[in-house]
């Protein structure tokens, strides 16, 4: 593993083994079906090796190594991994990720589900460093949503961070984020937070969705921990600071892309939330070669 391996995976969270494991035992089990490889099984012998490298054809950032290894070790043991790369690394064309080794049956019958998981989480981690990069210059950070793929919210919010995103709440268990919708039934801002707090235990925190200055004040009389300002264009936004003035966190949410996140940005918001980087980022283009001798 190379220095800046070693120092990017240093200040990211790690995917508990267990998790891991489980998710790809259920990948490969789906991939192989009744009868396993049945390609691989027809076509080479039970004693057959073989080497092959996963390497970048386009740039982009790494995420998913765990996942992909996992792969191969279940699909037979006896193959041997080296992660060259580690996840949050920046890749350019060429760049090899991953040395593989060992029988060649296990090898090829999990190669899709490898380069699934690689090329899934490493798009996510690519889209989320396009858009942390374009606010670097600023203190704003980009974070993800709940807007994930069914059963992959975990990994895909792992996949953030490698980008250099943070992630917003988990699901609906570990935050209160009272929404448009809440308000409306609930009679009001205010009273919707008031409701939370009563609600709330002393270590959850607080968020409401507003959409006017006014919803604003009325939110910061209240006093959640955290306001998320929907579809506000960058003028209302810079009010929306000054209004506040430091005293809660603030979101900016809705009409986030990659030519509007920057002035977004710039305004002083402390949030930018995308969902568009899990739930729509484009796969990032791994492949796996076999290494003739």
């Amino acid at each position: 593993m190379s220095t800046n391996a070693r120092d990017a995976s240093a200040h990211l969270p790690v995917l508990p083994g267990l998790m891991v494991e489980d998710a790809v035992r259920a990948a490969l089990l789906e991939d192989w079906g009744r009868a396993g490889d049945i390609t691989a099984q027809a076509t080479l012998g039970p004693k057959v090796s073989a080497t092959a490298v996963i390497a970048a054809r386009t740039p982009g950032r790494l995420a998913g190594l765990d996942l992909a290894a996992c792969a191969f070790r279940l699909s037979d043991p006896a193959i041997r991994v080296e992660a060259v790369k580690a996840d949050g690394d920046r890749l350019s064309p060429g760049d090899v990720v991953m040395h593989i080794a060992g029988p060649a049956r296990g090898l090829l019958s999990a190669e899709r589900v490898a380069l699934n998981y690689l090329g899934h989480l490493s798009g996510i981690a690519t889209a989320t460093g396009l858009f942390a990069d374009k606010v670097a210059h600023t203190s704003a950070r980009i974070v993800c949503t709940r807007k994930t793929t069914p059963g992959l919210r975990a990994f895909e919010k792992y996949a953030v961070r490698c980008g250099g995103g943070a992630n917003h709440r988990f699901g609906l268990d570990d935050a209160v984020l009272i929404k448009d919708n809440h308000i409306a039934v609930a009679g009001g801002v205010a009273s919707a937070i008031a409701a939370a707090r009563r609600f709330a235990g002393h270590l959850v925190r607080v968020e409401v969705e507003v959409d006017t200055l006014d919803q604003l004040r009325e939110a910061l009389e209240a006093a959640p921990d955290v306001v998320m300002l929907d579809n506000m264009a960058p003028a209302m936004l810079r009010e929306a600071v000054a209004i506040t003035g430091g005293r809660v966190t603030l979101e900016a949410s809705g009409g986030v892309n990659l030519d509007t996140v920057a002035a977004i940005a710039e305004t002083g918001v402390d949030l930018i939330s995308v969902g568009w980087i899990t739930h729509s980022a484009p796969v990032l283009d791994l492949g796996l070669d076999i290494v003739i001798a």
